[in-house]
């Protein structure tokens, strides 16, 4: 028993030396300096320094198409010029598709219309010490003029810029017979018809977008941007019903709620003309760079 007692102080003696010279080797350890590395920024001049595009356009008028030349001028910054065609309407348009001929019909619209944008713009990458290079941010501010070609929606016979749809009616009473006259209806035109009566209106464009180019193969160009687009016509364009029907509440059954006079709708102003349009837009854009 003894013998037993005299091993167990012999072992904790031992194990407490040993940690102690254990800890303080492990106190003597310095630890070395972290190494910053020094990340190469890539600039655009050493990878291409002109690049051409086609434009998709996605936006509240509808599809468009163009096509864009871009160029370094820096080393994170290209001026860029653009070309393209999209559709021009009011935003409050709504369309509706007739039940038994699939017609599509928007009503209180007054015109068709197209715009030719042309551009110029600067574009400025963004967090290049940070974004690797397949995926480069830039931010791009563009404005210009444009042309817009208008043409008429649907056949206006009388020329009173509202479309007679066949529901409007007077009454009219002949030898003590009351008799029903209904207005004869205006057909709306196809996408072609009536473009030789349309004109041509300029104005001024702009837009201001975020976008990434993506891929490291720099003779490739696909790109994607989200951003904000907008046309200003000092005139402003009818695109919308400048006229409507003047109703009045019936007095009798014996009357219609539309005016009538000389066998002619009574009409009062509606829509005014339209001179700012803008719109949320979407680009694709597709290309080479070289």
């Amino acid at each position: 028993m003894k013998r037993t007692i005299q091993l167990l102080q012999v072992g904790l003696i031992t194990f407490l030396i040993s940690f102690y010279f254990l800890n303080d080797a492990h106190a003597q350890i310095v630890e070395p300096d972290i190494i910053q590395t020094q990340r190469d920024v890539m600039a655009l001049t050493d990878e291409y320094g002109s690049g051409f595009g086609i434009n998709i356009y996605m936006n509240n008028f509808g599809f468009g198409v163009g096509g864009e030349y871009r160029r370094v001028v820096a080393s994170q910054s290209e001026i860029m010029f653009s070309l393209g065609i999209t559709g021009l309407r009011d935003e409050s348009e709504q369309t509706f598709t007739d039940f038994f001929f699939g017609q599509q019909i928007v009503p209180n619209k007054f015109q068709r219309g197209f715009a030719f944008p042309m551009m110029a713009g600067f574009r400025q990458r963004l967090f290049p010490n940070v974004v690797q290079e397949n995926y480069r941010f830039f931010i791009s501010a563009s404005a210009g003029p444009v042309a817009a070609f208008t043409y008429p929606y649907f056949d206006d016979r009388n020329n009173n810029g509202y479309r007679e749809t066949g529901n409007e009616y007077e009454l009219i009473e002949d030898n003590g017979d009351l008799l029903i006259r209904f207005a004869q209806p205006e057909r709306v035109n196809d996408i072609f018809s009536g473009m030789g009566d349309g004109d041509w209106h300029w104005g001024t464009t702009g837009e201001i977008k975020l976008g990434v180019d993506i891929g490291s193969n720099f003779s490739r160009l696909s790109s994607i941007e989200f951003g904000y687009y907008f046309y200003y016509f000092t005139d402003g364009i009818q695109m919308m019903q400048p006229k409507q029907p003047v109703i009045r509440q019936q007095t009798s059954p014996n009357q219609s709620p539309y005016v009538w006079e000389n066998g002619q709708l009574v009409l009062e102003d509606f829509f005014e003309p339209q001179k700012f349009f803008g719109t949320p837009q979407i680009t694709f854009t597709f290309g080479w760079l070289w």
